[in-house]
């Protein structure tokens, strides 16, 4: 099983009023000099906050939703505290949610 940790807000808070891309293309930036996988993903309208297991987390979460989602706990609890209105879970892979990438249409 792998572990997949999330933040997760409003699509217009995560994409727009926060430096969430300056502070991604940093991590990108620093991955590529020290030639590790990347291991997150910014995921617009997460199909995963549909989950039953979930629910307490979702219900915090405006909608339409995004999500950083990451193996890496630590980068996600940095996330937590730097753009503190955001949602934080994690889910295991594979379980109830099969794809934590995964999109909702529309």
């Amino acid at each position: 099983m792998t572990t997949y940790h999330f933040v997760a807000a409003s699509e217009a808070f995560l994409t727009e009023e926060e430096p969430l891309e300056e502070v991604l293309r940093e991590r990108t930036r620093h991955y590529g000099e020290t030639g590790k996988a990347i291991d997150f993903w910014l995921v617009r309208r997460p199909a995963f906050l549909e989950a039953a297991e979930l629910a307490a987390v979702a219900a915090s979460v405006p909608r339409p939703a995004a999500a950083v989602v990451s193996t890496d706990e630590t980068f996600i609890t940095f996330l937590k505290l730097r753009l503190e209105f955001v949602a934080k879970g994690s889910v295991e892979v594979p379980g109830a949610i099969a794809d934590p990438l995964a999109s909702l249409a529309g």
